[in-house]
């Protein structure tokens, strides 16, 4: 008798807390669609909000890939001091407060930061810029990558890279013909992830780059803007937004999917 019961309290608590997590996005999407929230789209400014978080995505990947890559093959294959310490702190804005991140973004390259002066020399300014919506998603968004990264030059067999050696392959040559090939189902996951965790970046950008439309004002700033006087705007922003997430999920989880098929072959 108890295990019934067991079972029935299981399957009544997975009930709820599925009902919890789907429920508010499915009535989201219908609220979207029983409002027919799409006639604003125009007039709402979700068009450039949708294109300037496509624009600042794209780079924050851009530079991700760029800087990440490195940093990841060193933490996955060299042995030094501190590289445990220091790989805690690189993922540590997975964790942190958004507005944490912002905050220390601003102290450290505002115009009154600790680098600000410098910068400002060199006629860089970054605040309340574009450029500052790039370097917020980037500083949440690219620990989600150089993990993933991590992970996937770790699983490269040394063998493979051994038998490369001897056929003559060194260097940045082995690094691209066999190191990368090899993890780059890892990687690419790595980095649908981060994208999609840059998308909805909001707490560091607001602080550090602000909401100005057109210019910073991304996604998820026009449905914190637009909340009071347009609701529907901001119901349709979050449908578009749920639906860009999900498709970076379904991706991700593809890639890692294939890429344990193969393993297994």
């Amino acid at each position: 008798m108890a295990k019934p019961l067991q079972r029935a309290l299981l399957i009544t608590l997975a009930i709820l807390a599925l009902g919890f997590l789907l429920l508010p996005l499915l009535v989201l999407v219908i609220r979207a669609i029983a409002s027919q929230s799409w006639s604003e789209l125009p007039q709402a400014g979700i068009l450039q909000a949708i294109l300037l978080s496509i624009l600042t995505t794209l780079a924050t990947v851009v530079l991700t890939l760029l800087f990440g890559t490195p940093l990841a093959y060193i933490f996955a294959r060299w042995r030094f001091p501190f590289r445990r310490a220091l790989n805690l702190f690189v993922e540590l804005p997975i964790v942190l407060p958004p507005a944490v991140a912002g905050l220390a973004l601003l102290v450290t390259f505002g115009r009154r930061g600790a680098l600000g002066p410098s910068l400002e020399t060199l006629g860089i300014t970054l605040p309340f810029t574009t450029a500052a919506v790039v370097v917020a998603q980037a500083f949440v968004s690219a620990p989600f990558y150089i993990r993933a990264a991590q992970i996937g030059f770790a699983a490269v067999p040394r063998e493979i890279e051994d038998a490369a050696r001897v056929d003559g392959a060194a260097g940045w040559a082995l690094f691209r013909r066999v190191t990368l090939p090899l993890a780059q189902r890892a990687l690419a996951a790595g980095i649908v992830l981060s994208w999609a965790r840059a998308l909805g970046e909001f707490g560091a950008t607001i602080l550090f780059a602000g909401s100005l439309q057109g210019r910073t004002q991304t996604m998820p700033l026009l449905i914190y803007n637009v909340l009071e006087r347009d609701i529907d705007a901001s119901i349709l922003s979050g449908v578009i937004l749920i639906g860009m997430a999900l498709l970076a999920l379904v991706v991700s989880h593809w890639l890692r999917r294939e890429d344990r098929h193969e393993e297994n072959w």
